[in-house]
């Protein structure tokens, strides 16, 4: 982009201003910030559902694991639209633990009224892991309905038939 600067702003003497050092920086790999996203929200789930046996590199291939510790400048390759069958059942089986653990939460949380889970997670408000769940499968290439068809039939099997009707 072209920076346009009045005339009483070039003599000025001094550190080289924050817009022209942000031009100077090399442009991210968006698919790779992307990947990146993925992995920190696998992390999150981990964390937050106490998922104790899960390996959360396994649900990534060798290019996959690569690319992690690559600079985001960098283009990588990444994994491509061919997957080992092993690894997506790793990932499916997953993204269905999170979604059965997310319901479980929700169920508990609905018995014991005594602490809400916004007053345990504040920073969770209106966080909402079945459809977070969904929307990873797109980045995991697991199919979308089976993760919501998974939600559904937790639903049902916690007693919240309203809900799964939904």
């Amino acid at each position: 982009p072209v920076l346009d600067t009045e005339d009483a702003w070039v003599s000025v003497e001094g550190p080289v201003s924050i817009v022209e050092l942000a031009l100077e920086q090399k442009r991210i790999h968006y698919p790779l910030v992307e990947h990146q996203f993925v992995l920190c929200t696998v992390l999150y789930a981990i964390m937050r559902f106490s998922l104790k046996s899960v390996k959360p590199l396994s649900l990534f291939d060798s290019k996959g694991k690569n690319a992690f510790f690559k600079d985001l400048t960098s283009i990588q390759l990444l994994p491509s639209g061919d997957m080992d069958p092993n690894v997506l059942s790793i990932r499916q089986q997953f993204l269905l633990k999170v979604v059965s653990a997310a319901v479980h939460t929700l169920c508990s949380s609905q018995e014991a009224k005594e602490v809400s889970e916004e007053e345990l997670f504040p920073f969770e408000k209106g966080k909402n892991w079945p459809t977070c769940a969904a929307d990873l499968a797109q980045y995991l290439q697991i199919s979308e309905d089976l993760v919501k068809r998974h939600y559904v039939c937790e639903l049902y099997s916690y007693g919240m038939d309203h809900l799964g009707e939904e």
